[in-house]
């Protein structure tokens, strides 16, 4: 989050009032006038085997998040990043983990085609189909993350785009697609570049019907957010059009100028990072063994 943007969401100025508040002396009172006003933003490494720790502790924590949520499918669902050294290869979860118990150390690297060049554990077909032919396709995405959460599933029935009904829903105003070609489980990979050219070249999610969700960002706090936000914005919507006489045609829906400026706040992937440190910790605070 750069200060231009932080200025739009929040308030990080000094103020130009001076006080000493009781208990404080005069010269703790001048020295906490000028402390730094921290601003959350990616941290800077100073080398690749640091980034990568760093990158892997990220993924283990988004997947403790999932757990905690109950977005866990017995094998289904998966995350990966790809590699800061090698952008070829991209790291995931081993088939069959719980969310819950998956560490840092637990990761298995893979190449596009699913072949293993770090980890004793095998990985889900389905993973490297889709992730693969995301990340090969998408040079900009560092993270994708796709689960069966129950009402990113439930909406995916419906075979259409969220609406901008919300703050939270413009976030994916214009951003995101749907994928209508249900073709079973992912294995093929024909399959998975039909839902890479339905997710397209600039979009950050996309809605595979009769499946469930998937969102990408350039970092993977942001691709977790996202996740997180989408699920809640399909179970908003569905609440929304169950409790509407006309369902959907009785929704109020932001005005498209409206949705688009909102999206600037709400939908990049600067405010996506922002969004997800508070999560981060909570769950490394309730599951600190995830870094290891």
């Amino acid at each position: 989050m750069d200060n231009e943007q932080a200025s739009r969401v929040s308030i990080f100025m000094r103020s130009k009032t001076q006080v000493v508040l009781q208990g404080e002396t005069e010269e703790e009172a001048r020295n906490a006038e000028q402390e730094t006003v921290l601003i959350p933003r990616p941290p800077s490494f100073a080398s690749v085997v640091e980034q990568r720790n760093h990158m892997k502790q990220r993924l283990a924590a988004g997947f403790r998040l999932l757990a905690k949520y109950g977005w866990d499918e017995g094998v289904a669902g998966h995350a990966t990043f790809r590699d800061p050294e090698f952008p070829a290869l991209f790291w995931v979860n081993p088939f069959g983990m719980y969310f819950g118990d998956i560490k840092a150390s637990d990761l298995i690297l893979v190449d596009h085609q699913g072949n293993i060049v770090r980890g004793n554990r095998f990985v889900n077909k389905a993973a490297f189909v889709i992730h693969g032919t995301v990340h090969e396709a998408r040079p900009d995405v560092v993270c994708a993350v796709h689960t069966h959460s129950m009402y990113g599933k439930t909406f995916s029935t419906l075979g259409r785009p969220l609406l901008p009904i919300s703050q939270d829903a413009c976030a994916f105003y214009d951003d995101h697609s749907v994928y209508d070609q249900f073709g079973g489980v992912v294995f093929d990979e024909e399959e998975g570049k039909k839902l890479v050219k339905a997710l397209g070249p600039k979009n950050k999610a996309i809605i595979l019907q009769n499946h469930g969700l998937l969102t990408t960002s350039t970092s993977i706090d942001a691709a977790f957010w996202f996740f997180v936000s989408m699920e809640r914005c399909c179970q908003s919507q569905l609440i929304a059009e169950a409790a509407a006489k006309n369902g959907v045609d009785d929704l109020r829906v932001i005005p498209d100028d409206i949705a688009r400026g909102t999206w600037e706040t709400v939908g990049t992937a600067k405010a996506g990072y922002g969004q997800f440190q508070p999560m981060y910790d909570m769950i490394v605070k309730e599951n600190p063994d995830c870094l290891l």
